[in-house]
């Protein structure tokens, strides 16, 4: 069910840009897999938010060992304050990488007179012909 709104929405773009560029729609597509995985920029985002995870834990195993008769409440209140702390981090990681990459897309987009920029992964294919990829772009442009 998922393919089919992805190929309904797809077919739906291309017949839009069609009648509303009379076939003249440039369409670009981005590997976001392959832009998280081979980006400088993303893989140094990464490793600023491992090393807070590991402050964090830190933190917390020294909380954890300074009260050894610490209630089950404390406890809970502890492990839940280092998961949220976790995920702030995760998140405050995901909208900088997620921040950064729309403008690179947008800035290339502009650049090559695209329409639209659809996000395009190896193993999930919503444009399968045609289309301009502009992954490798994106990588040298995030760094």
């Amino acid at each position: 069910m998922n393919i089919a709104k992805k190929f309904a929405a797809a077919g739906m773009l291309a017949l839009s840009l069609t009648m509303a560029g009379c076939g003249q729609g440039q369409i670009g597509c981005v590997d976001v897999n392959k832009v998280m995985a081979d980006a400088p920029r993303v893989k140094t985002l990464m490793e600023e938010a491992e090393g807070k995870m590991k402050e964090a834990q830190q933190k917390f195993d020294q909380d954890v060992a300074a009260k050894p008769d610490m209630t089950d409440e404390e406890r809970a209140k502890l492990q839940s304050d280092f998961q949220r702390k976790i995920s702030g981090i995760n998140q405050a990681t995901a909208t900088q990488i997620k921040s950064r990459m729309d403008v690179v897309i947008a800035e290339i987009a502009q650049q090559k007179d695209l329409d639209v920029v659809l996000a395009n992964p190896a193993d999930e294919k919503i444009l399968f012909q045609g289309g301009i990829d502009v992954t490798n772009d994106v990588i040298q442009k995030m760094q």
